[in-house]
């Protein structure tokens, strides 16, 4: 469910034009600098935002709207979605949830696709249903989605003719209706907890007790049980209907081809004789404030939110889109307050933010949160309440403002740089958003430009005046969300009105934004040298030493345009620490990456790093420590900058210190109420006993965490460069990275300490247990059923194991929710480790209703036994092996995936180029040889049975 839907159209992926023949007719609360400024660039305020020229456009006598756009990332693929104005809200008392319903039955049975051959066929083409094919309804519409290869002729043509079959031809059969019933209560008895209870309290409220309140679009049990099978079938004939629907496709295609295929197939589409209105349902405004505290004893934090509603402001023309800009501003400068105010030693609240966004209903809204400390959450209210008087009475500083317009420019010249490289997904959702709701779906070039004319125009005074609009005494809603054990100490509406008024006399003094002057490093690096240099390998890898030790891999790379990826790591991590050192090893670098680094505390490096597209961050984990980050060639050498200071300047101030201790201790206060981590908490105690290093965070691990050993420990991480390993990759060349490397990198400390991970005995035990846990109110289960123990580690073995997890995820979506329909979703997860010695887990889990629980336990362990006894079947087996094809196809394009691949391969101590003879292991792959695995690592005597169940009842 969609409820609140973000604009930030500041950085949507950006856009050229001219505007030089438009007349300058600027709306009259255009800021009097702002109209010089714009006085010499003839901006025509009204002209309405085109849609982007790059996209083919057309609407059939049928009403049928359809959007094609080729684009080339990745190749050979092509995402096809139907968007339908159709939702809850427009569901009659009788048809409560079918609008959701329909959207599941569109995969059970279709003209062309009967039962479930959608989706056999499907994952035969490597789509993967969950993941690729999917679809979501909310309030006003109904979405589908599939990514399906473009390069097969015959699959492209039949991924056509689903769309087709979802617009208008789902067979609706009864016995699919009767067996779906089950799969949408579980996927309602999965979303009960205490947001569900709570949600249902409060929403009415929100909505200003509008329609939407009472159209969720999971509807009601009562409705999903009894609705008769007709009633479903008269609201997909009513609404169904091509002059509410559209299809987008964009990817690697022939645009012309593709639009007299839709042609071709669409035009049939039937609209009724006499088509139901099509009401656009509204949230009025309630012209009053309102107030509601909300408590749950499974609740595990309390939050209080000021919503502040206004009628909604489209985005349909430049002067608006000049707005939207200025919003955009003033919600990045109000978020930045609220993170400054964080990094207080005693800070008033966990969490805190806000901005104005689209709300529902046509209503847009100013929202603001906190997450209270337990027993303060006056003084976070009143911060937050004071925070934003502050701005009403003193507004912002021009540095504050000038910080949010150059990261506003710099997302816009990045997206802009890389608009050969964007993928096809977000060009759909733009166009998506264009049919649902008029909103800009502009080209890469119009935005860009008008972005770049438009940014110099805005003034600090109108980012003000869009405070001065939002934030009212009117339309407000005050909500809090607690436990229920903080029910007594939680304000009522007039202790809540007191408390602003309170703020309100307050003597407020200005912001004031202190911005250091030094530069970030106190001491500038001694050059190295690079003392050996390797040829690059068959998958492009160079490998170069430092004069210090340090070994960097290099991969440049085309996949982007301007982005660099960076891990470093070397040997070593907590494992080298006693348990009486742990909590503080295992949050040393959390904290020194919290406190800033060099000369710059961490709200003076934010405010340094403004503009920039670069970060970095130091890790220590159990077995090594190092850094990962990414940056574009502008900010390469600040990359290098910060790696410098994180190894010889780091810091970990007081104030840092305490405020992280302070939201820690808070934000775990009250987790025992909540269901899962109690749940959690009981498997670690199952499979490691009461060992320190696998336990959920508490309140006396946080309190053993110790300042100055913290930071002895990172330094002693770090003291040593000689076994670390970098890899770089990435839009550079050696020739802009090598000096770089010379200055900052071989100019690292050096001890040649030949350090080596610690094995600390850390498993599971040899056999498997049964742990039930009774906690809840709501009557669900969850189920999590996993085998661990010894591996033997090898390409072969791991392509196995990942086959049987694959496989097992089909067949058990097959028994447990398409025939048992006690599920709405299962899934099964193989891992494996090297190090310290070969270890694997396997795990399977899904929710259930209680009584269901142990037959499905039963179902699930039936299925891997048919594994075991005689392997799975050909089809399944084909299935993993296109899936895997397919995925790996687009990977071998992205920068993300061929860093982790390095770095896994140097961590592992294996030959990275192996990555070259996967298709042919994945050929290799047999019914026998997973059947072997199943065999092998899916023991009876291994497997635990872990199972989360409601509260026991009180013996009377």
């Amino acid at each position: 469910m969609k409820l609140l839907k973000p604009i930030a159209l500041a950085f949507l992926l950006p856009a050229t034009f001219s505007l030089a023949h438009a007349a300058n007719n600027p709306p009259t609360n255009i800021h009097p600098e702002a109209r010089q400024i714009l006085a010499t660039d003839s901006i025509s305020w009204n002209t309405k935002l085109p849609l982007d020229n790059e996209v083919l456009t057309g609407k059939l006598k049928n009403g049928f709207q359809y959007f094609i756009r080729k684009n080339t990332e990745p190749e050979k693929r092509v995402v096809m979605y139907l968007a339908n104005k159709v939702g809850s809200v427009l569901e009659s008392e009788e048809q409560l949830g079918l609008a959701h319903f329909l959207e599941h039955m569109n995969f059970n049975g279709l003209k062309h696709f009967p039962k479930n051959a959608l989706v056999d066929y499907l994952q035969k083409a490597g789509v993967r249903f969950g993941s690729d094919l999917n679809a979501y309804t909310s309030f006003d519409e109904t979405i589908y989605q599939l990514p399906i290869p473009s390069d097969d002729p015959e699959l492209l043509k039949n991924g056509l003719q689903v769309m087709r079959d979802w617009a208008q031809d789902a067979l609706l059969t009864t016995e699919e209706i009767d067996k779906e019933r089950g799969i949408v209560l579980e996927e309602m008895r999965g979303g009960k907890g205490a947001q569900q209870r709570m949600r249902d309290q409060y929403l009415p409220l929100l909505l200003n007790n509008s329609h939407y309140a009472n159209r969720l679009p999971i509807g009601t049990e009562k409705s999903i049980s009894t609705f008769k099978p007709e009633v479903l079938r008269q609201f997909h004939k009513d609404w169904y209907r091509p002059d509410l629907q559209s299809i987008i496709i964009v990817g690697d295609i022939d645009v012309k081809q593709m639009e007299a295929e839709v042609i071709r197939l669409f035009s049939d589409l039937k609209a009724p004789a006499k088509p139901r209105p099509h009401v656009k349902y509204k949230v009025d405004l309630a012209n009053k404030n309102q107030f509601m505290a909300v408590t749950d004893p499974e609740m595990s934090y309390t939050v209080g939110q000021i919503i502040i509603k206004h009628p909604e402001e489209k985005t349909e023309t430049v002067g608006d889109y000049r707005r939207a800009l200025l919003k955009s501003v003033y919600n990045g400068m109000i978020n930045a307050r609220m993170s400054e105010i964080l990094q207080q030693s005693n800070p008033p609240f966990i969490q805190a933010g806000g901005g104005v966004e689209e709300f529902l209903g046509g209503l847009d809204n100013l929202g603001l949160y906190f997450v209270a400390k337990p027993g303060e959450f006056e003084n976070g209210f009143k911060t937050l309440v004071r925070e934003m008087d502050r701005i009403q009475k003193f507004g912002f500083t021009q540095t504050e403002f000038d910080r949010v317009i150059s990261s506003i420019r710099k997302n816009n010249e990045t997206a802009y740089t890389e608009r050969d490289k964007k993928k096809s997904e977000s060009y759909v959702q733009g166009y998506m958003n264009y049919f649902l709701e008029k909103d800009p779906a502009l080209s890469n070039e119009y935005r860009y430009q008008l972005t770049n004319q438009l940014l110099p125009s805005l003034t600090l005074k109108e980012v003000e005046q869009i405070g001065q609009k939002y934030y009212v005494d009117n339309n407000r809603d005050v909500l809090i969300l607690a436990p229920e054990n903080q029910k007594a100490n939680l304000p009522d509406e007039a202790k809540i009105n007191t408390w602003f008024a309170e703020v309100d006399k307050e003597e407020i003094t200005a912001y004031e934004d202190k911005v250091s002057k030094l530069p970030l490093l106190a001491k500038q690096p001694v050059k190295g040298s690079i003392v050996k240099e390797g040829a690059a390998n068959t998958i492009g890898v160079k490998e170069l030493v430092l004069s210090n030790g340090v070994k960097v891999l290099l991969k440049p790379t085309t996949f982007k345009n301007d982005e660099i990826l960076i891990s470093a790591f070397s040997p070593g991590g907590t494992s080298l620490y006693a348990d009486a050192d742990y909590n503080s090893a295992s949050n040393a670098a959390g904290l020194v990456d919290a406190s800033g680094v060099g000369q710059l505390n961490n709200v003076e490096l934010q405010k340094y790093l403004t503009g920039k597209r670069v970060g970095i961050t130091p890790y220590i984990s159990e077995r090594s420590e190092g850094f990962s980050g990414q940056s574009d060639k502008e900010g390469l050498k600040t990359m290098f900058e910060l790696l410098y200071g994180y190894f010889t300047e780091p810091r970990l101030d007081d104030d840092v210190f305490q405020s992280n201790i302070t939201k820690s201790l808070s934000s775990i206060a009250n987790m025992e109420n909540d269901p899962n981590f109690v749940f959690r908490k009981s498997v670690f105690s199952t499979l490691y006993g009461n060992n320190i290093r696998r336990q959920p965070a508490s309140k006396e691990s946080i309190q053993q965490i110790n300042k100055d050993r913290a930071l002895e420990i990172y330094k002693d991480r770090f003291a040593d460069a000689s076994d670390f390993t970098f890899t770089i990759v990435g839009s550079f060349t050696e020739e802009e990275i090598k000096p770089l490397l010379e200055e900052y990198i071989a100019s690292l400390p050096s001890k040649n300490r030949q350090e080596k991970a610690k094995d600390l005995g850390i498993q599971e035990p040899a056999k498997g247990v049964e742990t039930v846990v009774n906690k809840g109110k709501e009557q669900k289960a969850t189920v999590q059923l996993a085998y661990y123990g010894d591996y033997a580690y090898s390409e072969e073995e791991n392509m196995n194991l990942d086959a049987l997890e694959s496989i097992l995820n089909i067949t058990l979506i097959e028994r447990l929710r398409e025939d048992e329909s006690g599920v709405y979703g299962v899934g099964a997860g193989a891992n494996y480790r090297k190090f310290p010695k070969p270890r694997y887990s396997f795990s399977i889990g899904f929710g259930s209703a209680v009584d269901k629980a142990q037959p499905l336990i039963a179902s699930t362990l039936d299925e891997i036994n048919k594994i075991k006894k005689n392997g799975p079947t050909k089809v399944d087996l084909e299935k993993f092996v296109i899936e895997q094809k397919r995925q790996l196809e687009v990977q071998l394009r992205e920068n993300g995936f061929w860093l982790g691949h390095i770095v896994n391969s140097a961590q592992n101590q294996e030959d990275a180029t192996h990555i070259l003879k996967y298709m042919d292991d994945l050929n290799k792959v047999t019914v026998e040889s997973v059947k072997a695995v199943a065999d092998k690592y899916l023991k009876e005597d291994r497997l635990f049975r872990f199972i989360l169940m409601p509260d026991q009842p009180a013996a009377k």
